[in-house]
């Protein structure tokens, strides 16, 4: 090796090579109830639904609808999200409120004469965004398990649209890094959002949100996909030459689905269906960890990463081929969860070395028998459990605010085959199964996740963070399971992700230590440091006192509240 590289590959060791926090550190601990969320207003608000007689849905929804407010990267109106619901008595519900491609969308949309990929348009402007769904998901998860009126859920985000609310310093200089995209990309200057600084503790009020919300609150579903919300929408798609119609607003509705379950050593995992990838793969990924003994092994040690990694590599594989929306595409769910399959894909597995991404295909499954995102988790009085993942896809969507509504759109456009073996804005590669079609709903990574041990609540966990949610939360669910640590502890650790292609292990600094990173890279793996932290999770563990220990992510301003 030459000497400036053999110096700079050490350099990078050594930053990798930092110090991981206490991974034994207790978070928030409660005897009724938690809310653990992107924001504490946010959480604070679930849990003061709760104290007034909510339960777990009523707090989803009103959490729902302050992140919209609070946290607008991803907290949305505009966008879409999947939920799942683990109740008392045990029994299951998953809820897939994800965005829709508009009628006229088709397979060449992001195309140009020559069927290149134009630079941008999935991913900014009008034509990026999909039909939303977070209303009418929260409409009908309430009309559902709601307990408390629909008013007094949504009248919490309204307060603080209307009275303002300071603005924490990540998300003052967030804003102000998004200056520049919301001059470009809207056709109403969005004053109410611009300034030439914001600084931390700044008041931030958003007057047309406080009316879009209260049209909500006093409509329900109407009060977005029709009325003036609506006719405000349909304005904006025309001035901005998007795509999104009145018909494909009334067109649009979330829809139940039935939640995979699956039995993992001595767990039991509920998770969200297609079209998320993230159940099945998770499934996987925990299916393929328990014939090693990564205990034994220890946590992020050489063996044990360089195991996860190569798992990670082949479930990665499979998502780009036979993942989709199964109303579009008979996709193989069963082939995918049958165990014997499953554990065929580590066929060529390596302790020694990394096998290359060139020379790992997607497998063959047996075919089935008949038969920016932000996450918050939330477990009530009652021990009802949701687990809620809802985005709009990259940090403030794209870019565009629905101008006298005050609410920004999605750019989930991106999240579809734009063009089969070409990577979207996260690397993945997709093929026909998520090809653009009218109506179609977008492949997602949320994995939105409950666990029970011994019939009993377990862990209520999932996160934000693109194509890394699924490898975050298989850490996670491992940091807890299988290496011991609290879930603060288990949050709080240093991640890292592969995703089969771009060939190379991304690693948060410190994730990975000198020795661990040494030792993979002289197992042939290539190693990337990730600034800024991989995913951002929110967990709840139950204790086996009974007790609730929240795990609300250091890499952002989240936090848990409860009681």
């Amino acid at each position: 090796m030459p000497t400036i590289q053999r110096s700079f590959f050490f350099l990078l060791l050594t930053l990798v090579g930092c110090a991981n926090p206490d991974l034994h550190t207790r978070g928030l601990v409660t005897q009724n109830a938690m809310v653990v969320s992107a924001h504490p207003l946010a959480s604070q608000v679930g849990a003061d639904i709760m104290r007034r007689g909510g339960n777990a849905i009523d707090a989803a929804v009103a959490v729902q609808f302050a992140l919209a407010v609070v946290y607008p990267d991803a907290g949305n109106l505009g966008g879409g999200g999947f939920l799942v619901l683990r109740q008392q008595d045990g029994t299951v519900a998953a809820l897939d409120y994800r965005e829709k491609a508009p009628a006229a969308a088709h397979r060449d949309l992001y195309l140009n004469a020559r069927g290149e990929v134009i630079e941008n348009l999935s991913l900014k402007g009008h034509l990026a965004a999909g039909v939303p769904g977070t209303v009418d998901g929260m409409v009908q998860a309430h009309q559902k398990y709601g307990r408390l009126p629909w008013r007094e859920l949504v009248q919490p985000a309204i307060a603080l649209a209307a009275k303002g609310f300071p603005l924490t310093q990540k998300e003052a200089k967030k804003l102000n890094g998004q200056r520049k995209n919301f001059l470009a990309y809207n056709t109403r200057r969005p004053d109410f959002i611009l300034k030439d600084r914001w600084r931390e503790g700044d008041t931030l009020r958003l007057p047309d949100l406080a009316r879009t919300l209260e049209r909500i609150r006093d409509q329900g579903r109407d009060g977005f996909y029709a009325g003036a919300t609506a006719r405000l929408l349909v304005e904006e798609m025309k001035r901005g030459k998007g795509i999104i119609t009145q018909q494909d607003l009334t067109d649009y509705h979330a829809v139940w689905r039935t939640p995979l379950v699956a039995n993992v050593g001595e767990y039991q995992i509920t998770a969200m269906p297609p079209p998320s990838s993230g159940g099945i793969a998770l499934i996987q990924l925990l299916t393929l960890s328990q014939d090693y003994p990564l205990r034994e092994w220890g946590w992020n040690t050489v063996k044990t990463a360089h195991f996860m990694v190569e798992a990670e590599r082949r479930v990665y594989a499979d998502r780009s081929k036979h993942f989709g929306d199964t109303d579009f595409f008979d996709m193989p769910v069963y082939g995918l969860l049958d165990t014997s399959y499953i554990k065929s894909r580590l066929r060529g597995f390596s302790l020694q070395k990394a096998t290359p991404s060139e020379q790992v295909s997607p497998g063959t499954p047996p075919l089935a028998e008949p038969m920016h995102t932000t996450h918050y988790s939330i477990v009530d009085p009652q021990g009802n459990a949701v687990s809620v993942t809802t985005t709009l896809n990259s940090s403030f969507g794209n870019k565009v605010f629905v101008a006298g509504a005050g609410f920004l759109l999605n750019n989930e456009m991106d999240d579809f085959s734009v063009k089969p073996g070409v990577p979207n804005s996260y690397g993945l590669v997709g093929e026909e199964a998520n090809a653009i079609e009218p109506g179609k709903r977008m492949l997602s990574s949320m994995t939105p996740t409950i666990l029970e041990k011994d019939g009993q609540l377990f862990l209520v966990i999932g996160a934000m963070g693109g194509s890394t949610i699924i490898t975050t939360v298989f850490q996670i669910i491992q940091n807890v399971t299988v290496h011991g640590h609290t879930i603060q502890g288990a949050v709080n650790a240093g991640r890292f992700h592969h995703q089969w292609k771009p060939n190379w292990i991304l690693s948060e600094w410190g994730a990975l230590g000198f020795g661990t990173g040494l030792g993979l890279w002289f197992k042939g793996h290539k190693i990337a440091p990730k600034t800024g932290g991989i995913g951002r999770a929110a967990g709840i563990l139950v204790l086996p006192d009974g007790t609730l220990e929240g795990g609300a992510d250091p890499r952002g301003d989240d936090a848990a509240a409860g009681f």
